[in-house]
């Protein structure tokens, strides 16, 4: 007589289970992607789906492990279903307790280049009167210090900020002043286009350890193309400001992100290949937005979410041949939402957040005082929108600033549980509402989601990754090598 019991002892009888909340989507012909509240997710056939919902599902069948494990179903006496899918919850909001944690400095406007999608009002090198004054940054970092957060990232951004260097030394050395006492987890960046990099700047930057963030847009008669500026020389002048500024800070110092052009569409693998030739390990394949001269250049109508995703799955497809070749290589954009697809954890990437990461997780001190919920509220406001212009740093206290009413409203309506469409989108624990967006779109915080590109292409993001994960075990696998260097 065996001493154990068979396995049907330990199984629940039929129809015995509840269900936890979860959302659905259709995915192909006859299966349809599942989806909890932290994200988890699996894939029944739509019969499958019908005997689930109906508590015919027996416990014998091998979906039913994994339902359970991913706290889609609960069984009677099994507390630990809820009390785990609310610690994951818990996790996933952990960094809104810590609040702002990226604070943006815009020191000047002025700008050598001229980008004809550039999402900033620009002016021109010798206009002093857009540079952010002593008197004026030193307000920014009093509120700077007031952000309940241990760890504080303060971002030097443009026009092109190198041309207001001086005051960068002065912020810094400020901050790390104050922060003897303070004792933060503090990290300073700098937005640049390297093309104005000299050995004192550079030295400077060793000194203080402050990375350095630059724009490639991929090839050089793209890059170009897309970034022109007297001489016609911003790739060499890159080129030359990478290696440089590799030399004195160290390899991985330096980092790239891209814009999406017109010019850019057919050529995804060129600019790919051009990332891993510089020695990038990574690329964020940026779309478009409707800010600033890409409106008045109409860089921004020139294509849109269906042809960019065209240009992302092309891109995608050539990444995963990479890394099936050996060759190490990610896209950020994909990384974000794998993140969140794969684990309980969020990247805390600000348009990717609920609520919004407007103000909560990043805040921009523009060069005239206005403090701004967002970069992109910045580019507003130079529209002449001031819709999410938060106060001013000369009239206005941390208090006054941090609890506006343009800001909570914002953030009250960007809450994806709450919005309407997105409440019933299967794919909302993976989303974010983007309030600035599609106010500057339609007028409006929410929007109209059929209508939104933003929807679009994150959707569209989210199915090329579904359907890879899917039909490909060594893709999958890749993604989650992606996820755990995040």
């Amino acid at each position: 007589m065996s001493q154990f019991k068979s396995i049907e002892a330990y199984r629940s009888d039929l129809g015995s289970y509840s269900l936890l909340p979860f959302r659905f989507e259709r995915f192909g012909e006859d299966e349809v992607v599942l989806t909890n509240a932290v994200g988890e997710f699996t894939f029944l056939k739509r019969d499958k789906l019908d005997n689930f919902v109906a508590k015919r599902l027996p416990s014998s069948d091998p979906s039913y492990s994994e339902l359970r494990a991913k706290h889609f179903l609960q069984e009677p006496g099994d507390a630990a279903s809820v009390q785990l899918l609310a610690l994951k919850n818990r996790t996933k909001y952990q960094n809104l307790r810590n609040f702002t944690n990226l604070h943006i400095f815009v020191v000047t406007l002025r700008c050598d280049h001229s980008c004809p999608y550039c999402q900033v009002s620009r002016q021109s090198e010798n206009k002093a009167a857009f540079n952010m004054s002593s008197e004026t940054a030193q307000r920014a970092l009093d509120l700077v210090f007031r952000s309940p957060n241990p760890a504080i990232k303060i971002e030097f951004q443009g026009g092109e900020p190198l041309l207001n260097f001086d005051l960068i030394r002065e912020i810094v050395e400020a901050a790390e002043e104050r922060n003897l006492t303070e004792g933060r987890e503090l990290q300073f960046v700098i937005a640049t286009t390297l093309s104005l990099l000299t050995d004192d700047i550079l030295d400077f930057c060793r000194d203080h350890q402050i990375y350095l963030s630059t724009s490639l847009d991929g090839p050089e008669d793209l890059h170009n193309t897309n970034r022109p500026r007297p001489g016609r020389d911003s790739y060499a002048r890159f080129a030359d400001g990478l290696r440089r500024a590799r030399d004195y800070l160290g390899y991985d110092s330096v980092s790239a992100l891209m814009t999406t052009s017109p010019a850019s569409l057919d050529r995804v693998k060129e600019i790919i290949d051009e990332y891993v030739r510089q020695g990038f390990t990574s690329v964020f394949l940026r779309n478009l937005s409707p800010y600033g001269f890409a409106l008045k250049t109409k860089s921004y109508q020139a294509y849109g979410s269906a042809r960019w995703l065209d240009f992302y799955r092309e891109g995608m497809d050539y990444i995963l041949d990479l890394n099936k070749k050996g060759i190490p290589f990610s896209e950020q954009f994909s990384s974000v939402l794998l993140t969140k697809m794969l684990t309980s954890n969020d990247p805390g990437y600000v348009d990717l957040m609920s609520p919004a990461g407007a103000g909560i997780a990043a805040v921009v001190f523009n060069y005239d005082g206005g403090v701004y919920a967002s970069d992109e509220s910045r580019m507003l406001q130079e529209m002449g929108d001031a819709s999410f212009r938060l106060g001013d740093v000369h009239t206005d206290n941390y208090t006054d600033i941090f609890t506006s009413t343009k800001l909570l409203d914002a953030l009250e309506d960007s809450f994806t549980l709450s919005a309407p469409m997105c409440s019933d989108c299967a794919f909302e624990p993976w989303c974010g509402a983007d309030p600035v967006f599609h106010h500057a779109v339609f007028g409006d915080v929410l929007g109209r989601k059929p209508e939104s590109d933003f929807c679009k292409r994150t959707m569209g993001a989210v199915q090329y990754l579904l359907e890879t994960m899917r039909k490909d075990q060594e893709a999958h696998d890749i993604f989650r090598g992606w996820v755990q260097k995040c």
